[in-house]
């Protein structure tokens, strides 16, 4: 009886760690890049460029991992997505950085990469909120059932 069970959690097991290591990782983007703009030393866009780096290698090695554990079956897909996303969050952020280097005093850029940051933490958020198992709304799925009650 126990043995489904214990497939079960074998297989949630990757997709758990996929999950908290994205929630770490966007954390730690928001914090290194918002730190950095704190200083006043212009290293905004050298410490943006590390982190992006790294918040791609991470991306590019979980889903490595996912793929190479058989951890992508068609109900877990939305984990690649998300990952997906995440990359181009990183892509983003990494381009801008790379011209805030080469314009340290455009400010447009640096309101990129701030509005990234925020981003960030938001996927931060959501990933936690998804790992401690938060109830998840659906607002298609709300609608339609508002609209069942008020037809019966």
């Amino acid at each position: 009886m126990s043995e489904p069970r214990f497939a079960e959690n074998q297989q949630a097991a990757p997709i758990h760690r996929v999950r908290a290591s994205a929630a770490l990782t966007s954390f730690m983007n928001a914090l290194t890049v918002s730190l950095f703009a704190l200083v006043p030393s212009g290293r905004l866009a050298v410490a943006t460029i590390v982190v992006a780096v790294a918040g791609l290698l991470f991306v590019g090695a979980t889903l490595l991992s996912l793929v190479r554990l058989h951890a992508l079956a068609a109900s877990r897909i939305h984990e690649a997505v998300f990952l997906i996303g995440l990359a181009a969050v990183f892509v983003f952020q990494l381009s801008a950085a790379v011209r805030l280097h080469r314009h340290p005093l455009d400010a447009g850029l640096a309101e990129t990469i701030a509005m990234l940051v925020v981003a960030c933490f938001v996927i931060g958020i959501y990933r936690a909120w998804d790992l401690v198992g938060g109830p998840s709304f659906d607002l298609a799925h709300e609608v339609r059932r508002l609209m069942a009650g008020r037809r019966s």
